[in-house]
């Protein structure tokens, strides 16, 4: 099992999704011999896990049921440990795109925190780039290494745990992505500078306040960066249901134009929102938001070397 390299069937060691419903899932680790409860009952990793294909709905001891997925970056991110505070999908997708990344690209990130986007980066850069993430904490760095060794990609990842504000990246004019992630951002770059690439590396800050923003702009600035730009994220969903409008009255015209334009009785307008007329009311499907959305995550500030 790999987060890069898909596989069928749950082998001894990997990492699985238990997924329950669209708002309840949780991350597994695979062993024989081991038990996992769910409120539909026991899974049995040796007997019910093991040799079975990723997807398969596996029946629990209360006869309730499951699926077993795959691992993911974007399931990780709804499913790991939390260590620190992270990066969502959102925001991930659109810093992935604004740098530029493809297969064999090489990014620096600091810091590595819970590892979601480092195991999106991780992803997006395979099988031949490399992502080299520095962590100030050490407890983090270790279990970050331990994660990606477990989730079969510490071939394409560096962990170094050191002060990336005094000590840089660890790499010189290689880098074709830098992303920054820590609370004084403006101190870093600097040595965000040196380790890309020569020309045209792509770099990228993320910070909750906008004092921190402008620091870190003028620090670009200060630093020969160009095409500085700032943007912020916001997801609003909508609830898509039917709903029931009253047809206005609009006068005796109206109704002789309704009755000879429209025949209810007709096949052809059966189950039409005009079949409704005589009830004076028709369905419409509508997009209502919800009344409760999540806000503001971070400022994202993109520039390039020049």
């Amino acid at each position: 099992m790999s987060f890069v390299e898909y596989g069928d069937t749950i082998k001894d060691g990997d990492t699985a999704i238990v997924f329950l419903g669209h708002e309840s899932m949780f991350p597994v680790k695979v062993q024989h011999g081991t038990v996992t409860q769910t409120k539909y009952g026991v899974i049995r990793h040796s007997t019910d896990l093991i040799g079975k294909k990723y997807g398969s709905k596996v029946t629990c001891s209360k006869g309730g049921w499951v699926f077993i997925l795959h691992p993911t970056p974007e399931l990780w991110t709804m499913n790991l440990p939390h260590r620190t505070q992270i990066l969502y999908s959102t925001d991930i997708s659109i810093i992935t795109m604004m740098l530029e990344l493809k297969p064999g690209s090489i990014v620096c990130e600091s810091g590595t925190g819970s590892g979601s986007l480092s195991h999106a980066l991780i992803r997006t850069v395979a099988p031949t780039g490399h992502l080299y993430t520095v962590e100030f904490h050490q407890q983090r760095a270790e279990k970050a290494r331990e994660e990606f060794r477990e989730h079969g990609v510490e071939h394409l990842v560096t962990v170094t745990n050191q002060d990336v504000c005094k000590n840089g990246f660890g790499v010189t004019n290689i880098a074709d992505a830098v992303f920054l992630d820590i609370p004084s951002p403006w101190e870093a770059i600097g040595h965000a500078k040196s380790a890309l690439k020569a020309e045209g590396g792509r770099i990228c800050s993320f910070s909750p306040c906008i004092e921190q923003v402008q620091r870190t702009c003028l620090a670009m600035e200060e630093y020969g960066f160009t095409e500085i730009n700032t943007l912020e994220i916001l997801l609003r969903v909508y609830n898509v249901r039917t709903v029931s409008l009253q047809i206005p009255d609009l006068g005796k015209a109206a109704e002789d134009n309704s009755s000879t334009v429209f025949d209810s009785s007709s096949p052809s307008h059966q189950g039409s929102p005009c079949a409704n007329l005589q009830q004076g009311t028709v369905q419409f499907k509508s997009g209502v938001p919800l009344r409760e959305v999540v806000g503001h995550t971070g400022y994202l500030t993109f520039a390039t070397k020049s």
